[in-house]
């Protein structure tokens, strides 16, 4: 019984050990399991608090940076605002500077106006007296006085044309020969003045007179950048709404007169923007150049050009000769220099460049007293062209003998051009002959010297005999003049009539 106890009791007794180490086992795993996930936990909330702290630094800095960039901003804005508000007070100041001016100037014109009326007024009232004065003295009425003065003035006058005609008579005997090569000298230098005005003055248009200001500028500056800077003269006359541009250099003329004409389209005209645009325009009209010179020599299916000869082609683009664009001139000689050489069966090739640079000398930039075929040659000579090339630019003008039938060509097709029916308009001529009109209507008076048509006509300049014109009939003479012109003559614009009389004394110490 015993033994049989012992073996049921053995194994539930091993059984209930077993059974109790699995457990106590498994308790410790679970306990170990647990340790470990509450170290992870803390673990990983150490981890999160380190990058919530990263996070909130970083947040931060992010915060500094931009409130920072943005007081930055604000100061900026502020420095800004305060400049502008700055100019703002300093156009006020000058607006209310030149209101008071403009009131000052008022009233001292009123104050002047009614101190000329009221004088006006005293001298009628003067006047008055004394003609009744006179009246009762002479026993003559005005309309009787005056009749007598003008009949004794008109004897008079009478005598002394008398006397100068018959000694401009004797000295006309004396010094004929002396007084031809006057005239010649005076024709000749006359026709040169007006030639070079007509080919070195551009007008540029204003939309009103108040422009002019804006041009000259504070003091002189922006008339003294433009003029500067481009190297021509600006002129602001009277002219209304228009100012004038003169210059040697066509190509300056014109970088001038797009400058002044976009810097007027702008409206912001003052020594910076005057720099600006004439620097981008200097770069546009160097490009046209050269586009103009190369655009005519593609036409003409010319080849092998050297760029020297392209870029002054172009130049020519800007001269003119009595009206006819050069660079078409020679564009159109080289066409026909062409068809002529085709018909003679010589060579076409040679007689079209030959034509075609005839006056690329006129296109030279240079300052030499050679005249444009020589300047030509000398150029086309430097750049390797064929000879028979060379002597047709030389001999165009017979400054040199032709030495082949291609330069004989290129005088022919020269000559064709110029002659033309309406290639080449007389508009000098007429220039001339409005200028002689202006002198002769001014020494048609008696007691004027000499008469001088300058300013392009605009001026007319008159020396009078200090010696029959007194400074009173000087003012007289000056407005019947004025009176005669507007009469006689038709014209753009005014004319301004200015009589010089001088009292000259010459004496010689021995």
């Amino acid at each position: 019984m015993a033994p049989l106890v012992l073996y049921i009791a053995l194994p539930v007794a091993g059984l209930i050990l077993g059974w109790t180490i699995r457990w106590l086992y498994a308790r410790f795993q679970l306990t170990a399991a647990e340790n470990e996930a509450e170290r992870i936990k803390q673990d990983a909330i150490k981890e999160a608090e380190a990058q919530k702290k990263e996070i909130l630094v970083e947040a931060k800095d992010q915060l500094i940076r931009e409130r920072n960039q943005q007081e930055r901003e604000y100061r900026e804005r502020r420095i800004e605002l305060q400049k502008l508000e700055r100019r703002l007070t300093q156009k006020e100041e000058n607006v209310d500077s030149k209101i008071d001016a403009l009131e000052r100037q008022e009233a001292m014109l009123k104050s002047r106006e009614k101190a000329i009326t009221d004088r006006e007024i005293e001298l009628a009232d003067q006047e008055n007296r004394y003609r009744q004065e006179l009246e009762r003295i002479s026993g003559l009425t005005a309309e009787e006085a005056k009749r007598t003065i003008i009949q004794s003035m008109e004897n008079e006058a009478k005598r002394d044309a008398q006397i100068l005609i018959n000694k401009i008579d004797q000295e006309a005997q004396l010094t004929a020969e002396k007084r031809t090569q006057d005239i010649l000298v005076t024709t000749m230098q006359r026709i040169a003045t007006d030639v070079t005005a007509e080919t070195t003055v551009s007008s540029v248009s204003l939309p009103s007179d108040e422009m002019k200001g804006r041009i000259i500028g504070r003091e002189g500056r922006n008339i003294r950048t433009l003029e500067t800077l481009t190297g021509v003269d600006v002129i602001i006359d009277d002219t209304p709404e228009a100012v004038v541009i003169s210059c040697f250099d066509p190509v300056r003329r014109e970088i001038a007169r797009v400058a002044l004409e976009r810097l007027i389209a702008d409206g912001r005209i003052h020594p910076a923007r005057i720099e600006e645009m004439v620097q981008k325009v200097t770069r546009e009209i160097s490009q046209k150049i050269y586009d103009e010179g190369e655009k005519v020599v593609f036409d003409l299916g010319l080849h092998n050009m050297a760029p020297e000869l392209i870029r002054a082609l172009g130049r020519l683009y800007f001269r003119t000769s009595y009206g006819q664009n050069v660079l078409a001139h020679s564009k159109e000689v080289a066409v026909i220099a062409g068809l002529l050489a085709s018909e003679l069966g010589l060579n076409r090739e040679i007689a079209k460049r030959g034509a075609l640079l005839h006056d690329i000398g006129k296109g030279i930039e240079t300052d030499g007293d050679q005249n444009h075929a020589e300047m030509g040659m000398e150029l086309v000579r430097k750049l390797g062209e064929d000879p028979r090339v060379i002597n047709a630019i030389g001999a165009h003008h017979n400054d040199i003998e032709p030495n082949c039938p291609e330069s004989v060509i290129v005088q022919i097709a020269d000559a064709i051009s110029a002659a033309r029916p309406g290639a080449r308009r007389e508009t000098l001529d007429n220039y001339i002959k409005r200028l002689e009109n202006l002198e002769s209507i001014a020494e048609s008076f008696a007691g004027v010297d000499k008469a001088y048509a300058i300013q392009a006509g605009r001026e007319l300049r008159i020396l009078v005999n200090y010696e029959n014109v007194s400074d009173d009939q000087a003012k007289e003479l000056c407005k019947s003049i004025a009176k005669k012109i507007e009469s006689d003559l038709r014209y753009p614009g005014r004319i301004k009539v200015t009589i010089i009389r001088e009292t000259r004394i010459v004496e010689y110490a021995r």
